[in-house]
């Protein structure tokens, strides 16, 4: 059973931002700081990523762990009401990343994903100094 009734529940989730989000604005800041200059959301690409970083021929996708179902984390779990509800809706939204990102390598762009939970006060550092994601200035 929800804790919240149905009108809090709606007003609650129409709050929830889905640009200019806190783990984007930390890759951002982190990316400026770097000397890199990048677009917010580029709608002439597929999925609209979230930083597009033209240069480089690359883009970044900070995906919240929930909407995105980020597997074995612990910020991802399936609300226990109407849950067959989101469990179509997140296996949506994997698919349909599947597929931008597809879309976006076919078009010759290298794609980053970090999610929301590499982000946190403790792993952010390590996550935006990682060698492996390639976002270092050349």
């Amino acid at each position: 059973m929800d804790v919240h009734d149905k009108k809090t529940r709606s007003y609650n989730m129409s709050c929830i931002k889905s640009k200019n989000t806190k783990p984007e604005e930390i890759v951002r800041k982190y990316l400026f700081s770097q000397g890199f200059r990048y677009r917010k959301n580029d709608k002439r690409l597929p999925g609209t990523p979230d930083i597009v970083l033209p240069e480089y021929r690359t883009v970044i996708f900070v995906n919240g762990c929930f909407w995105h179902g980020h597997e074995e984390c612990r910020y991802f779990v399936i609300p226990s009401t109407n849950t067959e509800f989101w469990v179509n809706k997140i296996t949506s939204n994997k698919q349909r990343d599947i597929r931008k990102i597809n879309d976006l390598r076919q078009l010759g762009w290298k794609v980053i994903v970090i999610w929301e939970c590499q982000l946190k006060k403790e792993k952010s550092e390590t996550t935006l100094n990682n060698p492996k994601n390639d976002i270092k200035a050349e």
